[in-house]
């Protein structure tokens, strides 16, 4: 008799691949062991017959793919937050549950979001080039300066929780915290002293702009050139969300131009940033290969929830975290 399938798309932690490993004998489980994501037509070869998906936010699940696994697929589980590379109303449709890993990341990728905040601030990346290179002379008065964190106003695009856990640190600098979002959170402004603005006075008055609202149609490109002109020429923006929510040339115009004067990228469109994108000519930009979520703590954290997800939908279990619980009615 052939044994129920499972396809894990990546090399995971050890403690999630444990979980999953521990359903042997009775699934076959195929591991993929290349550094590289499958490609969309390796996937649609792999996903023929697998009854458990275990999926990275690289890979991309369409209705088609779907499909093409048939349907005995009883779930999908994704080790990321996000899961805009999954067509959810398509899994919907087909009655199967998506699973993902929210919470876990929300200190990592808020402190993360504070590293590439200070590195940008007080040029480090551009300082430990300098040294390498056997530029570093002597002491300078003037050289590189960068801008006071302490005192200065922060605007934070997306007030969830990683939003929240930004503006939390920043009350130990004493920063003034402005949000925007389509929805207001009382308790956190009060907790945080954080204050709603519209997006224009965001751009307008914050010193630091940091992203962490979800890609959607509505903010695909919303960093664009109109907006960036909106911030301080002194303004320094910080993208730990997604990549397309920045328009990569109007990025490339308003740092080159001096329309802002600073930014530090975790993620980039397209992902991974081309060898010969124009942003990586610039000094006055920091980019990071996507490691916001990097602790040893939360990937394998993330790991085993999602193993969790999917060892529930293998067992026709409601998934801990459904991002579609819709299918469940």
């Amino acid at each position: 008799m052939t044994r129920p399938r499972i396809f894990v798309t990546r090399r995971i932690p050890e403690k999630g691949l444990e979980m999953v490993q521990s359903l042997a004998p009775d699934y076959e489980i195929e591991v993929w062991q290349d550094p590289l994501p499958p490609a969309y037509e390796v996937l649609l070869q792999k996903i023929r017959g697998v009854t458990g998906l275990y999926c990275l936010l690289t890979d991309k699940i369409d209705a088609n793919l779907m499909d093409a696994g048939g349907p005995q697929v009883k779930v999908i589980s994704q080790m990321a937050v996000g899961f805009d590379n999954i067509d959810i109303p398509a899994a919907t449709a087909r009655g199967i549950p998506v699973g993902n890993t929210p919470g876990v990341l929300t200190d990592t990728t808020a402190d993360f979001a504070w590293a590439l905040l200070m590195s940008a601030a007080r040029r480090i990346v551009e300082g430990d080039k300098f040294t390498r290179a056997g530029k570093w002379q002597t002491w300078g008065p003037i050289d590189f300066l960068g801008p006071d964190i302490s005192g200065a106003t922060l605007g934070i695009i997306g007030f969830g929780r990683i939003g929240q856990g930004v503006a939390k640190r920043a009350q130990g600098f004493d920063m003034r915290v402005l949000y925007y979002d389509t929805q207001r959170y009382p308790e956190a402004e009060q907790k945080y002293g954080a204050q709603s603005v519209d997006l224009n006075t965001l751009l307008h008055e914050s010193d630091f702009v940091t992203l962490h609202t979800v890609l959607s149609k509505e903010t695909y490109h919303l960093m664009d050139d109109a907006r960036l002109k909106l911030m301080k020429r002194s303004g320094i923006l910080i993208n730990t969300a997604r990549g397309p929510i920045v328009d990569p040339a109007a990025l490339y115009r308003a740092l080159a131009n001096g329309t802002i004067a600073y930014a530090a990228l975790d993620v980039t469109e397209p992902e991974p940033i081309k060898p010969d994108d124009p942003l990586l000519t610039l000094d006055n930009i920091i980019i990071a290969p996507h490691i916001a979520s990097a602790s040893f703590q939360t990937r394998n954290k993330m790991a085993t929830m999602a193993a969790a997800n999917l060892i529930a939908g293998l067992k026709g279990e409601r998934l801990p975290n459904c991002v579609n619980p819709q299918v469940y009615k």
